[in-house]
């Protein structure tokens, strides 16, 4: 999975949205989404200016994380499952 590390990357420098949407001309809305990671794709215009602007390269603005998987392998017998726990 792709990560956005543009509110760590801010919060390291100490900068605001609302400065860096000034400085930019990216709107406040698509701003907001890079920085909570909830963008679903990437535009390079919107990179672009914010690798320039924080002089960064994108490698260092998206980051791809491991996920693993998650219904990988067996479920151990003592694993708790919602049918098998007791209900007071």
């Amino acid at each position: 999975m792709i990560t956005c590390k543009l509110s760590t990357i801010l919060g390291a420098r100490r900068l605001k949205v609302a400065d860096v949407c000034r400085a930019t001309g990216i709107a406040r809305a698509t701003l907001d989404r890079y920085y909570a990671d909830r963008v679903k794709s990437f535009d390079r215009d919107v990179l672009g200016r914010l690798c320039q602007y924080l002089q960064v390269k994108p490698g260092d603005l998206l980051v791809e994380v491991e996920q693993g998987d998650l219904f990988a392998g067996p479920i151990s017998p003592n694993t708790p499952t919602a049918t098998s726990e007791k209900m007071p």
